[in-house]
């Protein structure tokens, strides 16, 4: 049984109540599928692995004696499940344990776990959890700020003129050996699908194969400029029109994109099974 939610149908552009007292019916999860299809996906076909990272920054609640307690949370949601959450919707959840008493960090932490899992894989068949880690404060002052590693393509002086997406800007030199590579920028930037709003990112691109022209590839992210896409399938969007157009033998993109009401999501795609990256913000996150 599929799922029939659509963005237009959340609470994306709408004012809404603030709820401080737990409720899991706040989640409002989306199918991936609509937009895959779209793209030429085939959802029980997926050309890709991988997860989409959250990180919650403003995850509070209140211990038995009233007194208020918070962590940074960290999610893992396997890129294999049905659905996506609507971000606007996942932090009106975070924000209904604000008022609501838990006995620790170990019972929130099991809370998210099971229902943002129920969220996720609502209307199929497979049901799993999702991946959940709590950081308390006294662990704040380890996490990393670290900019994505590789060749910085914003180096390149190159003249833009297209800002939606266009794979034709993507080229490489079938007649040179393969070489191996990791390529990032911070120029990445779409809109939400349903606000318009904006979407600030950064993107990793590491492949091997024929050398892909960077120029063309710097020209090909800027053109997500004017773009309205969730964050999900734009990284998608870039893995497909690499993979297609470049044919690399590997390839993995990694897009961190700044943080909206407390949230950011970081998609990652990859075209072998491998380690997650860590979920460590850059410096506008």
């Amino acid at each position: 049984m599929s799922l029939d939610n659509t963005p237009e149908q959340s609470q994306l552009g709408r004012a809404s109540a603030y709820i401080d007292q737990y409720d899991a019916g706040l989640l409002f999860p989306i199918p991936r599928a609509t937009q895959r299809e779209a793209m030429g996906i085939a959802s029980d076909r997926l050309p890709f692995f991988g997860a989409d990272l959250w990180t919650a920054f403003e995850l509070s609640w209140l211990n038995p004696r009233g007194k208020p307690q918070l962590a940074i949370a960290h999610f893992t949601i396997p890129c294999d499940t049905p659905n996506i959450i609507e971000s606007k919707s996942f932090k009106l959840y975070l924000n209904s344990f604000n008022s609501s008493v838990f006995v620790d960090a170990q019972a929130v932490r099991e809370r998210l776990r099971t229902d943002l899992g129920e969220a996720v894989w609502r209307g199929s068949e497979r049901s799993a959890s999702v991946g959940v880690k709590l950081l308390s404060p006294e662990v704040f002052d380890q996490e990393p700020v670290h900019e994505l590693d590789g060749l910085d393509l914003d180096r390149l002086d190159i003249e833009c003129t297209q800002y939606q997406p266009a794979p034709e800007l993507l080229g490489c030199d079938m007649s040179q050996p393969p070489v191996t590579e990791t390529l990032t920028s911070r120029l990445l930037k779409s809109n939400c699908l349903v606000t318009g709003q904006p979407d600030w990112g950064s993107v990793q691109i590491r492949y091997n194969g024929p050398p892909i022209d960077q120029a063309g590839l710097l020209a090909y992210i800027v053109s997500f400029r004017n773009h309205n896409e969730f964050h999900e399938p734009c990284a998608e969007r870039i893995f497909t029109d690499i993979w297609r157009r470049c044919a690399p033998t590997q390839l993995a993109v990694y897009a961190r994109y700044t943080r909206r009401g407390g949230l950011d999501i970081n998609p990652f795609r990859t075209s072998w099974p491998q380690a997650l990256p860590a979920n460590a913000r850059t410096a506008r996150q």
